[in-house]
């Protein structure tokens, strides 16, 4: 379920770029203010449900599943990622205004390096966690605790 909610996260980072383009060319037409709310209602739920449900359901079974053990490599991954979340966040508060603005019609510069910024940082964050926290998982938790974990992440959308 992570993985496809990093490509859906990819996908829509893909529309963001696609929209600063096309507002130089077209300004804020019909389609880009459907486009500029589309994102909007995206990245305010469903990535901010994602980090919630790592934060609150992976997390913290990958910490208890190393109980007893020396997990520290393991809560360094963990903060690390964490405080990726929250500059995700912080990024996309900062776009978040500028789409709130074009959805609302107005004429204003959505830059292709700001966007850039949200973007790769998303691509290097998705990365990190398909290449190290996701085998992680599926070596330390049992296929129940997976199940239980998809089950809670899923009741949160």
């Amino acid at each position: 379920m992570l993985s496809a909610c990093h490509h859906r996260i990819e996908a829509q980072c893909a529309t963001l770029r696609r929209l600063a383009p096309h507002l130089l060319a077209r300004g804020v037409d019909d389609e880009a203010r459907a486009v500029a709310n589309k994102l909007i209602a995206f990245f305010d739920t469903a990535t901010m449900q994602h980090h919630a449900g790592e934060e609150d359901h992976l997390f913290p079974a990958l910490i208890e599943s190393m109980a007893g053990s020396d997990a520290i490599c393991l809560r360094q991954m963990i903060d690390g990622l964490t405080a990726d979340h929250r500059a995700l966040e912080a990024c996309w508060q900062h776009l978040r205004g500028v789409l709130e603005r074009i959805a609302a019609g107005e004429c204003v510069p959505l830059l292709a390096d700001e966007v850039e910024v949200l973007a790769a940082c998303h691509e290097r964050h998705m990365e990190r966690e398909e290449r190290d926290l996701l085998p992680m998982a599926a070596r330390l938790l049992s296929d129940e605790d997976l199940a239980r974990l998809d089950h809670a992440m899923r009741g949160r959308r």
